[in-house]
């Protein structure tokens, strides 16, 4: 019997009070997670190719949070790629950051920023595929 209301007991505060919380996204002021505008970059025909200077257009992109920190990256080549971040990088809003798996050629990939960063970024199987994001808090 003690058993029973031990496990009684326990499955109640776990999904009553452990559960929620550990669930819980942070608080984002409205602006930032309805920004003005978005901000696409493309990955180019051609970017496969060693030889291609660029692939990642732009390359460097300055995001302001609350006016573009919505990130579509638009695949317009022949060949699949993936945003990967060079070092492992979490958005507590967002969750986890970089593509999962491929975006094949006319698929997108969006990423809603929150939280100030700098961010380098790679394709996978063309690691000569680079990109930076600067995300800053918007300038009053």
């Amino acid at each position: 019997m003690a058993i029973i209301i031990g496990v009684s007991v326990g499955v109640v505060f776990y999904t009553s009070f452990y559960l929620p919380e550990s669930l819980l996204k942070p608080s984002v002021d409205e602006h930032i997670l309805q920004p003005v505008k978005e901000t696409i970059i493309e990955m180019i025909e051609g970017s496969a190719s060693s030889s291609q200077q660029d692939n990642f257009v732009p390359k460097l992109v300055n995001i302001q949070l609350g006016i573009d920190n919505y990130v579509i990256w638009k695949n317009v080549d022949t060949t699949a790629h993936t945003v990967t971040p060079d070092h492992r990088t979490e958005d507590s809003y967002s969750g986890v950051f970089g593509s999962q798996g491929v975006i094949k050629p006319g698929y997108d990939y969006e990423f809603l920023f929150t939280e100030p960063a700098i961010i380098e970024y790679h394709c996978e199987p063309h690691p000569w595929m680079t990109g930076k994001l600067e995300i800053t808090k918007q300038r009053f």
